[in-house]
């Protein structure tokens, strides 16, 4: 048996969305729909080396490797069939500046001071100890070296028409992530945490996302795709769990969908968080 280590604790807990193909289509589609919200101003240097700490099915490497075609990227993810799923969707496009490596954040291959830049995207808000995993990133970069953190909050979330049913559903999946360790309401936490981890200069930007039927793309893209998409896949745990009726998840789920019709809007705001090491 190996002995109880930080590194351990924070990179076991389980992924709140699961890994499902449906999970990683998802993921695919938030990113394309959330690109220019989200990206517009992500660009890394010719010959700089870029840590994404995190990269799940690669579906942030891609815009990544698209705005910064000559960043030399290595792109690390701890479960394995994630990080398949990554050179699936990578190797098409070849992409020859990016290494994909199966690693865990807290226990990474790399030297102190080995990056230019660090990237972390959706990933903060899974871990039990966001501030440790700042912590460990910092050493690696150069003096002088970035950190890009983007996460969203789901406490953020707004909608008409109304319902407490739906309200009631997005509290079980941020429950359930809460119970894993994890916090689904951590972009308004990303400020105080980059610079408890000792970065200067840290600047936050909030990004909302607003959605109504004169835009049909995000409409498609991010509240159905994204966002009821990701709250639907907590249905099978939080009734497991005895969070709600499956009656009331059933209303909770026809009313975020009644959001996406003719007379619905829908917010929500994510947060991109910058900071640096003084040179």
């Amino acid at each position: 048996m190996k002995p109880h280590t930080m590194q351990q604790e924070n990179s076991t807990q389980p992924y709140v969305h699961g890994r499902s193909e449906k999970e990683a289509e998802r993921l695919l589609d938030q990113a394309g729909t959330l690109t220019t919200i989200l990206h517009h101003d992500t660009y890394y240097p010719p010959g700089s080396r870029v840590l994404e700490a995190g990269c799940g099915v690669g579906a942030q490497t891609v815009i990544l490797g698209n705005h910064s075609p000559g960043a030399l990227i290595t792109s690390v993810e701890i479960s394995p069939d994630s990080i398949r799923k990554a050179r699936d969707t990578i190797r098409p496009l070849e992409m020859n500046t990016i290494n994909l490596i199966n690693g865990d954040i807290f226990d990474l291959p790399f030297k102190n001071a080995s990056f230019d830049h660090i990237f972390i995207c959706f990933v903060l808000e899974h871990l039990r100890d966001p501030l440790a995993a700042l912590q460990k990133l910092r050493s690696l970069l150069l003096p002088g070296g970035t950190i890009t953190v983007i996460e969203g909050d789901h406490g953020s979330t707004f909608f008409h028409p109304d319902s407490v049913d739906a309200q009631e559903t997005i509290r079980c999946l941020v429950s359930l992530q809460a119970e894993g360790g994890g916090d689904a309401c951590i972009g308004r936490r990303l400020y105080p945490l980059l610079k408890n981890a000792g970065f200067s200069d840290v600047h936050v930007t909030d990004r909302m996302v607003y959605v109504d039927a004169s835009r049909p793309d995000l409409v498609e893209g991010f509240t159905k795709k994204t966002f009821i998409a990701m709250i639907e896949g907590a249905k099978e745990e939080a009734l497991a769990k005895g969070m709600i009726t499956e009656t009331n998840w059933e209303r909770g789920i026809i009313d975020l969908n009644r959001t996406t019709e003719a007379d619905g809007t829908f917010s929500y705001t994510f947060f991109k968080a910058t900071g640096l090491i003084e040179g």
